[in-house]
């Protein structure tokens, strides 16, 4: 499996990457993003760009890549409308457009959130703009899957690059065994929701469903490889 990833530096992102690179199944792996990674690995190759919704450079390789994990994403806390959307809706479509267009097969998952409006008519600004970006994804003609993992405990030393969710994580870390436990449909880790995604995108073990709640990524990212 030939992987592109974008949003490697964010802490989802970053255990999304660390699972590709752990999987023998995975045998390449293109990060796209702003900054370098400050990781070196036999399977990895950084494609560092101003704009990273800019594939043009990428062109004529993008046809020979069976999935595509996006990561990206910002807190929308702060932020305007049109501004949130322009990072959200925007960029992820500009990548997503001429993947479709270049491979149809190609697996595309989108970390979305919980509570994300499928109708985009509800009251939550963020929710009305991530129920767009998936359902125009939903509509592409390539196999897509929506992951609304809700809160997810970071494995191997991967913060959030948000500081409240910096202070959240640390408040909450000593309840996520018992979240995990009594509460699976509101939580899980970078390290399932890498599984999954490698889970989604290999035939045998890809889902039924296009919308992935935390125990569905659970259960994904629990299958063999």
């Amino acid at each position: 499996m030939n992987v592109i990833l974008l949003g490697a530096t964010g802490m989802i992102g970053r255990g999304v990457l660390r699972e590709c690179l752990r999987d023998d199944s995975v045998t390449r792996v293109l990060a796209i993003g702003r900054t370098p990674l400050g990781v070196s690995h036999p399977k990895l190759r950084e494609h560092v760009v101003p704009d990273p919704s800019d594939l043009s450079g990428l062109a004529a390789e993008l046809p020979g890549y069976d999935a595509c994990f996006f990561c990206l994403g910002v807190s929308s806390v702060g932020m305007k409308e049109e501004a949130y959307r322009r990072v959200t809706y925007d960029l992820t479509l500009a990548v997503a457009r001429p993947l479709a267009a270049a491979n149809p097969r190609l697996t595309f998952v989108y970390v979305s959130g919980a509570g994300t409006d499928s109708t985009e008519r509800g009251r939550s600004m963020w929710a009305r703009v991530k129920g767009r970006t998936e359902n125009d994804l939903l509509a592409l003609p390539f196999r897509a899957y929506m992951f609304r993992p809700g809160l997810v405990q970071p494995v191997s030393g991967m913060p959030s690059k948000t500081p409240l969710y910096r202070v959240a994580y640390v408040l909450t870390a000593p309840l996520f065994p018992l979240l995990r436990r009594f509460a699976p449909d509101r939580v899980t880790t970078t390290e399932a929701i890498g599984r999954a995604m490698i889970a989604a995108a290999t035939p045998a073990t890809a889902p039924t469903g296009r919308i992935l709640h935390p125990r569905d990524i659970n259960h994904l990212g629990s299958q063999p490889s």
